[in-house]
C-alpha cells in the first residue's frame, strides 16, 4: 500500500492582493468614468491610454494633480462625478485576468488566508468581487473609505493588519502591480511581489525594490503555489 502523500504547506499564511491590474483589468470602466468626470467639469478628457497611469494610485491624488489644484472641494466634485458613472456602469466594465479564479481557489485550499488591499473604495471592491464570484475567496475585503479617511495603499494595509493572526503576520506577502503596492507594503515591513502584467511598468516596479517581480499569472502561481520561488524572479538586495 502506497503511503499517503504529504501536502507541503504554502510559503505564505496570509496574502494581501491588490485588485485593479492584479486580479482584474478595470481599464474600460475606470478610464470612461474619469473622462465622464472631466467632461462634466468642463475639461477636454484625455484618451483612454493616456489615463492608464491613473489605475492603481489614489483617485483623489490623481485628480488633484491633473487639475493642478489643492482645492479639496474641486477634487471632491470630480470624484462625485466619477462615482456617479462608476457606481452605475463602470465597475462592471471589468475583466478578471485568466487564471486568477483558479489561483485564489487553490491558495484557499492550501490553507492561505487571502485579504484584499485596494485603494478603490471598499464598497465598490466588494461589489466587483461579488459580481465575479470571487468575494468568498477573501477573509477580509479591505479598501478605501468613501469619506477619504483611508485612501492610500499604506492606509488600507494598516487597517487590515490588526485582523491578521500573529502567525499570519510572520508569513505574509503583498501582491500588486503599482509602486503604491510595493511602497505601502514595505512601509509596514511586508515583502511584496510585483506583477508586471498590470499597469505599472517594469521600470516603475523595479525602482521600488520589490522582493520579486513576475510577468504573468502563471509565474505568480509558481511563486505562491508551486513551492520555492525560482531564482530567476528574485532580486538580490
Amino acid at each position: 500500500m502506497s503511503p499517503t502523500p504529504r501536502k507541503l504547506p504554502p510559503i505564505y499564511r496570509a496574502i494581501l492582493f491588490d485588485l485593479d491590474g492584479t486580479l482584474t483589468d478595470p481599464a474600460e470602466g475606470i478610464t470612461r468614468s474619469i473622462q465622464y468626470a472631466l467632461e462634466r467639469l468642463g475639461y477636454s478628457a484625455p484618451s483612454a491610454p493616456d489615463l492608464y497611469s491613473w489605475i492603481g494610485p489614489s483617485l483623489r491624488e490623481s485628480f488633484a494633480h491633473y487639475l493642478h489644484t489643492d482645492d479639496p472641494h474641486k477634487v471632491a466634485q470630480a470624484i462625485t462625478f466619477y462615482r456617479d458613472r462608476f457606481a452605475r456602469v463602470g465597475l462592471f466594465e471589468n475583466v478578471v485576468y485568466p487564471g486568477i479564479p483558479a489561483l485564489l481557489a487553490d491558495l484557499q485550499r492550501l490553507g492561505c488566508r487571502l485579504f484584499l488591499a485596494t485603494s478603490k473604495p471598499q464598497v465598490y471592491a466588494r461589489r466587483i468581487l461579488e459580481h465575479f464570484d470571487l468575494a468568498t475567496c477573501f477573509a477580509v475585503i479591505g479598501g478605501a473609505t468613501l469619506d477619504g479617511r483611508l485612501h492610500t495603499k499604506a492606509d488600507v494595509i494598516a487597517a487590515l493588519l490588526p485582523q491578521l493572526r500573529a502567525d499570519e503576520r510572520a508569513a505574509i506577502v503583498m501582491v500588486g502591480d503599482r509602486e503604491q503596492d510595493i511602497v505601502g507594503a514595505h512601509m509596514h515591513g511586508i515583502p511584496a511581489i510585483a506583477v508586471s502584467y498590470g499597469y505599472g511598468s517594469v521600470a516603475e516596479l523595479v525602482a521600488c525594490a520589490p522582493d520579486c517581480v513576475v510577468c504573468s499569472v502563471a509565474e505568480l502561481r509558481t511563486i505562491l503555489v508551486g513551492g520555492a520561488a525560482s531564482a530567476d524572479y528574485w532580486y538580490d538586495t
